[in-house]
């Protein structure tokens, strides 16, 4: 497998360089197709008290870039050890800042939002919560999964009833690993595809406030 690695000049803050180690830090990840700049957008719409941290994604894909390879993993469906490889690469810049986050959360959309929940089972306890905004959970028994239903960790997970990306089988998926391995706020949004609500927003919002 090919090294990867995020680049630390592509990264959206939601602060100024002196700011940053003021609050506890959410890591935020993109989905399919798009950029660092796409869910930077949502800043002002999230919680105060926060440092977010806009990543880009190493792949390129269509006008944008993703979190895993179309030429090796099935849209959808990447194998552990590329999760574990690309949750990796995000640790790897997270180690590389230049202070300590205090806490650490992860946030992402679709593609990003599996990562976010991936980054609870690689992340060897340094990431303390996960928003999965109409993301997957990525298949197979990983090495953590055991110590996560002990802790369970608190977890968003939202996705809409009408979204096209979301078959039986990842539903499913979701719905056998989250309750057991993490504390979750769960949500179904009647009408919504793959996409991002209002009411979606309104539930992170409230989400991240309660880990404050």
């Amino acid at each position: 497998m090919a090294d990867i690695a995020i680049d630390p000049e592509l990264v959206v803050w939601s602060t100024e360089p002196e700011g940053r180690d003021q609050h506890p830090l959410v890591i935020v990840m993109h989905g399919r197709g798009s950029d660092e700049r796409d869910l930077a957008s949502l800043f002002s719409l999230l919680p105060s008290g926060f440092t977010y941290a806009s990543l880009r994604a190493p792949y390129e894909y269509g006008p944008g870039f993703a979190w895993f390879d179309d030429d090796a993993e099935p849209p959808g469906d990447p194998r552990l050890a590329s999760a574990d490889a690309m949750a990796d690469a995000v640790l790897a810049w997270l180690r590389r800042l230049p202070w300590r986050p205090t806490t650490v959360g992860t946030l992402g959309f679709s593609q990003g939002g599996a990562l976010a929940t991936h980054l609870l089972r690689q992340g060897h306890g340094i990431v303390s919560f996960a928003v999965n905004m109409s993301g997957f959970v990525v298949g197979g028994s990983h090495p953590a999964d055991a110590a996560l239903a002990i802790a369970r960790p608190p977890a968003y997970w939202g996705r809409g009833a009408v979204d096209p990306f979301f078959t039986p089988e990842l539903i499913h998926r979701a719905e056998q690993w989250l309750p057991h391995h993490t504390s979750l706020t769960g949500a179904v949004y009647p009408g919504l595809g793959h996409s991002v609500s209002d009411e979606m927003l309104r539930d992170v919002a409230e989400f991240l406030r309660a880990r404050r």
